[in-house]
């Protein structure tokens, strides 16, 4: 019997269906069945989750289950588990999620390869933004790589001795947040942590049902503010307190003030709850930074993000709700130029801002050598009266394109950096702005692989002076049917698929369909006639269609109303060529040629018995050599001579 590599570790608490729909992507891996095992911790259900988790294992020698009186949480049915697990490596699931065929093979072999402690997954959610920690694959590293604090849910392989020497185990009960205190104790002990970002390892998604969303955070049984006190107690005991903004301490303490803080004074939370409830949460958080956090956090934070922390710890709370409603109306614009075709890659350059509520640019001001926010942004805000001061504009700022692969939910990050920098605006204002260059490779974007055939939609992501958001980028200024939608630049044959960069219907958001899965070849992504020039029997260029490098991509045409199968083959000086087959059934005459979906033909086909003599482009006409040829070739008397000679 091999030596069991990895134990995957599931609790379950009245699963139902979704045990079966999680159970596929388990038992599918592509490590050996007998090299990784899956237990089944049953947290007391209810319902027929036993019945279906039995009937799993009794198919699959790997899978154990295992049951216990309930908790009322995952962490005592994970340690279960834990206690249960024979492999080198542990990978917790839960039971609501999937992994991707081949994350164990992938995320053992680079554990293994760099002795890591902790191996973090590249995740593919819908329930929250993309994380710019999954941007490149990382051997290794320590906790002073404090974006690991971007990712603290428990859905990663740790290393079981490294677990069993240093105690780590979940907090059991109904304890809220518990693999936020799991997690981060791993990463404050872990001498070497790795980062796989080339493979989607982790599906963690939305239930139909709302069910893996948590309810309920602040209800008192769970201990929200108290365990927050735990673990930010347990980041502080393992760190050096220092008053540097940029201290490690204060780095990792950063994520728990912005995430579990300041969404109690920040929208939607503040505008979206009851406010009697809300307040009460306000005050919570007021009381935990106050005692708990080091003032070196809050003033290491972005403007806006520090003026609302000077609202909640002076207990502001209308203050925080007047700036939550101006922060709310704020919008980022992602703006990109004419993509086209270059060295196999699409470019364009793009730029990305933030606006006000109504439509201009938020901007900062110039006055005594200091940059203050936007006065319009601050109106009615308490204690703005004389502005409020940027102390560093660029203070955690960033700028990152993100391409969304429609199908899959998966997001990569083209290559190249855009570039934070302040740009004037006139009479002492000046915004800040996200600049660079869309630099888009269908063909290595997947970690290094080929994007797979489907839609592929280009966003951006912008946290500028406090402010973070997703953004579309479009060819115009974002409002839904600014662009025209239509091809955004010509087709190109890429990797043996046709890519076909478009501008989606209503917000005109660039987007790239590969092998045609919703767009077709035809007159709207021609842009340009087909050449007129005859280049071969059998074969027309298509100077509108870029060739990279590929194999020839089959293509379905009509000539005339006949079905054909054609061919769009690499040409000369970069372009395609369209290829139909030597023989086609058709009367002798001249046959439009129509790509799938389209009425205006490309070519024509001219074809006598039978046989294709040429293809013409749609821009001939008559009256040159070719058709000089054309009516020698009708003489009879010619004909009857061919005939004579076996011709």
């Amino acid at each position: 019997m091999r030596r069991i590599k990895v134990s995957v570790i599931v609790p379950v608490y009245n699963t139902g269906k979704y045990v079966d729909e999680c159970a596929p992507s388990l038992l599918g891996q592509s490590l050996p069945a007998d090299e990784y095992e899956v237990i089944y911790v049953d947290d007391g259900s209810t319902d027929d989750t036993p019945a279906r988790l039995e009937k799993i294992a009794a198919a699959h020698p790997n899978v154990q289950v295992h049951t216990m009186p309930n908790s009322g949480w995952p962490g005592a049915p994970r340690n279960l588990g834990m206690r249960h697990a024979k492999g080198e490596y542990i990978q917790f699931v839960d039971h609501d999620d999937t992994l991707g065929s081949e994350a164990l093979e992938r995320l053992y072999e680079h554990a293994k390869r760099n002795d890591a402690d902790v191996v973090i997954g590249k995740m593919s959610t819908t329930m929250a933004r993309p994380r710019r920690l999954f941007r490149y694959t990382v051997d290794a590293c320590t906790i002073e790589n404090d974006e690991l604090m971007q990712s603290l849910s428990p859905h990663k392989m740790f290393r079981r001795a490294f677990v069993e020497e240093h105690g780590l185990r979940y907090p059991e009960g109904p304890w809220i947040m518990e693999d936020l205190a799991f997690v981060s104790a791993a990463y404050l002990k872990a001498e070497r942590i790795s980062i796989l970002a080339d493979y989607p390892c982790y599906y963690w998604m939305k239930r139909d049902d709302g069910g893996n969303n948590t309810r309920h955070r602040f209800n008192p049984r769970h201990g929200f503010w108290p365990n927050l006190r735990t673990i930010v107690r347990q980041l502080k005991d393992g760190t050096t307190p220092s008053d540097d903004l940029d201290a490690l301490q204060n780095r990792l303490l950063h994520r728990l003030y912005h995430v579990e803080i300041l969404s109690r004074a920040r929208e939607p939370e503040i505008l979206r709850e009851d406010p009697d409830e809300q307040r009460q949460r306000f005050e919570a958080a007021r009381e935990l930074v106050l005692e708990e956090f080091p003032a070196a956090v809050r003033d290491g934070l972005p403007a806006l993000s520090r003026l609302r922390a000077e609202l909640l710890e002076r207990g502001d709370f209308d203050g925080a709700v007047t700036l939550a409603q101006r922060v709310r109306e704020v919008q980022a614009r992602g703006q990109i130029g004419e993509p086209q075709w270059e060295n196999g890659c699409l470019v364009a350059d793009v730029t990305l801002d933030l606006l006000r509520g109504d439509g201009t640019p938020l901007v900062l001001v110039e006055r005594g050598g200091k940059w203050w926010l936007d006065p319009e942004l601050l109106d009615g805000v308490p204690g703005t009266e004389d502005g409020w001061e940027v102390r560093d504009p660029f203070r955690l700022a960033y700028a990152e394109l993100v391409v969304k692969d429609r199908d899959r939910e998966d997001w990569w990050y083209p290559e190249g950096d855009l570039e934070v920098r302040l740009r004037p605006h006139g009479e002492g204002r000046s915004r800040l702005v996200g600049s660079g260059r869309l630099r888009l490779d269908p063909e290595r974007l997947a970690g290094g692989r080929p994007l797979g055939r489907g839609v592929h939609d280009v966003w951006a992501y912008v946290q500028l002076l406090g402010i973070d958001r997703m953004v579309r980028m479009t060819t115009g200024d974002g409002t839904p049917g600014a662009p025209a939608a239509g091809p955004a630049a010509g087709p190109a044959l890429t990797g043996g698929r046709l890519a076909l960069p478009y501008w989606t219907t209503g917000r005109g958001q660039l987007a790239l369909d590969l092998g045609q899965r919703l767009r077709r070849l035809g007159p709207d992504t021609a842009g340009v006639a087909a050449a007129n020039a005859m280049r071969g029997k059998g074969s027309l260029p298509l100077p509108y269609v870029a060739s990279v490098d590929s194999a020839p991509v089959p293509v379905e045409v009509r000539v005339a109303s006949l079905k054909v199968a054609a061919k769009l083959v690499p040409g000369a000086n970069g372009t395609a060529r369209l290829r139909l087959p030597a023989r086609i059934e058709l009367p002798a005459g001249r046959h439009p040629v129509t790509l799938p979906k389209a009425d205006t033909p490309v070519a024509y086909a001219v074809v006598r018995d039978g046989s294709l003599l040429r293809l013409e482009g749609p821009a001939y006409e008559a009256g040159t050599g070719r058709r000089l040829r054309d009516a020698v070739a009708d003489n009879r008397q010619v004909r009857r001579v061919r005939r004579r000679l076996g011709r």
